[in-house]
């Protein structure tokens, strides 16, 4: 893994919790699978440097990109939404601050706030964004998902 200073991608993958709540582990699963870490070799953190959690991922991660489409699927500041998106960055900040030997707590703390805030930033301009311009909210929706994926590709290949 190229960066030593994990900052702005846990910041990155944060953001990305906030907008899909399983984007976070994809990327950082994707990344650490790809480039293993010895700080995590021992760490209850390992299992995200699996290429089998990576693979699954992924394929779980389409499935919620479908999901947020539907209208049954209740809204992203909804309590329970909050909480598995600010575990989701939270998680992926502890690996990544883990992995290049800095304080697992520190990228806890970061991804998960960073994530809270993603959150309502998130909803409040997808909201905005359909009310001012009389489009679908699928449609938004789904440029969120196309925003999401090229933000990962590019954290991918700044880590």
């Amino acid at each position: 893994m190229k960066a030593l200073k994990p900052l702005w991608p846990v910041i990155g993958l944060g953001t990305l919790a906030g907008m899909r709540t399983l984007s976070a582990p994809v990327m950082t699963t994707h990344i650490l699978s790809r480039h293993p870490s010895k700080k995590l070799d021992k760490s209850p953190l390992r299992f995200i440097q699996s290429p089998t959690i990576a693979a699954v991922l992924k394929i779980l991660s389409v499935t919620e990109l479908i999901a947020d489409k539907l209208p049954s699927t209740p809204n992203r500041i909804e309590p329970a939404a909050i909480a598995g998106r600010c575990l989701s960055g939270a998680l992926a900040g502890a690996s990544i601050y883990k992995s290049v030997g800095g304080k697992w707590l520190t990228g806890t703390l970061i991804g998960g706030a960073t994530a809270i805030a993603a959150t309502y930033g998130s909803y409040y301009l997808r909201k905005n964004i359909v009310k001012a311009n009389h489009i679908a909210d699928p449609w938004i929706g789904a440029a969120e998902d196309a925003l999401v994926i090229g933000v990962g590709i590019g954290l991918n290949k700044l880590v």
